[in-house]
């Protein structure tokens, strides 16, 4: 972290098949060294999966989800619920280090939620990158998988050190 200000933030551009800002960014997290074209086939060819595996649902009587694609709707309703509402940071109070819960920033959310989803399809085993990503995003969507499961992991660490909640800063 610098010392003399804060590192401006970088204006991302949206995905070029979709337009989609929040997809841009999960591409950019897919991406490993520089390669952006393989990352971008990896999501597009998932998101095409979806499509054809997605049910309906999870299709809401939303007008907006009838424009998108299904995959697009399926992967946003993931992100939803992966998100976390509140996490537990370390504070040093008197010596002693307390776990204090501490409500999560809508960008930082967001980003915990893409880096638990990609982590969680990389341990899979299926066979391809983009297999693992289907296979995570319908979990995650249907409120099962490993991002799941670590999102609750999350939240009953902050409902179990709700006792030093009187520390937040």
């Amino acid at each position: 972290m610098s010392r003399r200000r804060r590192a401006d933030k970088r204006e991302i551009l949206p995905d070029p098949k979709f337009a989609d800002l929040i997809l841009s960014k999960f591409i950019n997290c897919i991406m490993s060294h520089g390669k952006k074209s393989v990352a971008e086939r990896i999501v597009y060819d998932a998101l095409t999966s979806l499509d054809k595996k997605a049910s309906n649902e999870n299709m809401d009587a939303d007008p907006e989800a009838a424009k998108k694609s299904k995959g697009l709707v399926v992967f946003h309703l993931a992100l939803k619920k992966v998100k976390p509402q509140v996490e537990v940071r370390s504070r040093r109070v008197g010596g002693a280090t307390s776990q204090v819960p501490v409500e999560v920033r809508p960008e930082r959310s967001l980003a915990l939620a893409m880096r638990w989803i990609i982590e969680a399809a990389r341990k899979r085993g299926e066979h391809t990158m983009t297999d693992r990503l289907v296979g995570e995003l319908l979990d995650a969507a249907n409120d099962r998988g490993s991002a799941v499961k670590k999102r609750d992991e999350t939240h009953k660490m902050a409902e179990a050190n709700k006792a030093f909640a009187h520390y937040r800063w």
